[in-house]
């Protein structure tokens, strides 16, 4: 999927003006208030009426699936699992996400952080989406439950054959897992092309601030 175009604007305020393409897994990484929500909202259909967004899509892909941020807050509280689920293939992709079919019994707030987004992303396969959105999927999980929810992500990534966008602040958890990277402030792209060649040539102080902030407590992931 080629993103020719993407420009936003609020009372004639530029808030966003980007170009990239999504050819098999893209991290789109920035700083808070960057432009990625944005993006994600854009791409969804999402934005609030007072805000003219201009998109102009190449190979638009129709089947897309969104996995949020906050697991704690995307599922109701107050239904089984099993009642959130759309299709008759919940235990198959229960299974595939490293759960058992008991889970579907339960109710979310009985359910770990990491258990939760697991159903989460469970939940995203059931369209068989061909691009799966990620929006900073790791951001509520404690250390163990991140690097599960990765590993399986990369693992689902080929499983599944879906393009894959990621969006993040921290490059870390993206590193291992997507082949391009996208660098955005203030709504311009600052830093675009293969992940191994920016993390080890960065062009940008920007980028370069990125990746020390972000991997200067790093701890290394097999």
């Amino acid at each position: 999927m080629k993103i020719e175009k993407l420009k936003i604007t609020l009372n004639e305020k530029i808030l966003l003006d980007i170009s990239f393409e999504v050819k098999n897994s893209l991290a789109l990484v920035g700083q808070s208030g960057s432009g990625k929500s944005l993006t994600l909202k854009a791409l969804l259909e999402m934005l609030p009426k007072s805000m003219e967004c201009v998109l102009h899509v190449d190979n638009k892909i129709q089947k897309v699936s969104l996995v949020p941020q906050n697991p704690f807050t995307a599922l109701s509280p107050l239904t089984k699992i099993e009642k959130q689920f759309f299709t008759n293939k919940k235990e198959s992709l229960l299974k595939s996400v490293g759960l058992e079919k008991e889970i579907l019994n339960r109710y979310p707030p009985e359910l770990s952080g990491g258990q939760l987004q697991r159903v989460i992303l469970a939940m995203s396969l059931e369209s068989e989406p061909q691009l799966l959105l990620l929006d900073e999927p790791t951001t509520a999980l404690d250390e163990k439950s991140v690097e599960i929810v990765l590993n399986l992500l990369k693992k689902l990534h080929v499983e599944f054959g879906f393009k894959m966008l990621f969006v993040t602040h921290d490059i870390d958890s993206v590193s291992n897992l997507c082949e391009d990277i996208v660098v955005i402030k203030d709504g311009k792209i600052m830093e675009s092309g293969v992940m191994a060649d920016v993390l080890n040539n960065p062009q940008q102080s920007y980028t370069k601030q990125l990746i020390e902030a972000n991997f200067k407590n790093r701890k290394f992931r097999e």
